[in-house]
Formats: C-alpha cells, structure tokens, sequence
C-alpha cells in the first residue's frame, strides 16, 4: 500500500491519547514490569518516545527538505531518554508526549507537504538513501510498534496467571520484534 499521510498524521495525533488512556493510572508495580532482562517497562517506552519526539522525525524531515541527501541524519541514540527522564513520573511523561506530538504536528502541517517533497530524498546513516514518505511512514509504524510492546509488557506478569488460555493470547506468545 502506498503512504498516505493523512492516515499517518491520524494515527500519529491518536497515540499520546491512547498511551495515557492505558497506562495512567495503573499501579506502578505493574507499570515498572518488563519482559525480563534489560528490556523496557512502559515507562521506558514512553520517555523513548518523548526522545524521538525531540531528535528523530521532524528534525530530520526539516534536514530532507533542507540539505537532501547532501548531510546524513544524525544517528539515533535508542538510550538517549535515560538521563532526560530519570527525575520524571509517568504521569509527567505522558503529559509531555501529548505535548511535544502536538507540536511537532503542527509542525509537519505547517510544512504544507506536497507529493514532490514526500519522494524526497535524505541520507540514513544505517540505511543509506531514503525518502521523506518513508520517514513519516516509519513514525506511524514505530508508534504501532511501541502501542504493541507496551501491551506485551503489562501482558507478561499475567503469563501464568491466565492458565490455559495462554495458548489463544497471541501477545503473551509473541517473542517481541526489537525496541
């Protein structure tokens, strides 16, 4: 299917709200769960996001628009929420993810994005060449991919809990699909 960004920007403004209706709320033993290891618990993802927020989509939409592929995106650092957010509750989180979507929303509207400039072109640094449509795209979907990891997450205290129906919940069978 092609990229159509009125669904991305859609789905896109939705996520803060979804994210808050989920996880507000809950006790935080079971909010600072993870699925074992040094994965994530959902606070995790949620400051992750706030850090894409401010270093990943829009800074290098501007970039695409601004230099092509002449500059390579600066590289993400998956870990770059770690220090950013350590002093922050949950609920200070959400709020400034609701926040900075909104904004950067805003942002990429004001941009006025014609189908000329989603086919341009910028430089990953692991990637290579991709264009604008696809980094928009990638946004939506890496949401779509958090909203799932979140679920696994609040899902897999509950493993032996539900007893034989864990056999018919795909999402305590699911082995993840990267952070």
């Amino acid at each position: 299917m092609k990229h159509r960004l009125e669904w991305s920007v859609g789905l896109l403004e939705r996520t803060p709200g979804a994210l808050d209706a989920l996880l507000r709320g809950l006790p935080m033993d079971w909010l600072s769960g993870n699925e074992g290891g040094n994965s994530w618990n959902a606070r995790d993802v949620v400051a992750h996001l706030i850090h894409g927020e401010r270093t990943d989509w829009i800074p290098r939409a501007r970039m695409v628009l601004e230099h092509g592929e002449n500059e390579t995106f600066v590289p993400f650092d998956r870990l770059g929420y770690v220090h950013e957010s350590e002093a922050k509750s949950l609920a200070e989180l959400l709020d400034e993810f609701a926040r900075l979507r909104v904004e950067n929303l805003r942002e990429l509207r004001e941009m006025n994005l014609k189908e000329e400039d989603l086919r341009r072109r910028g430089r990953h640094p692991a990637l290579g060449v991709v264009t604008l449509s696809e980094l928009l795209a990638t946004w939506a979907v890496h949401d779509l991919t958090h909203v799932h990891q979140i679920s696994r997450i609040l899902a897999y205290p509950y493993r032996e809990a539900v007893g034989p129906w864990s056999a018919y919940l795909g999402v305590l069978r699911c082995g993840g699909h990267g952070d």
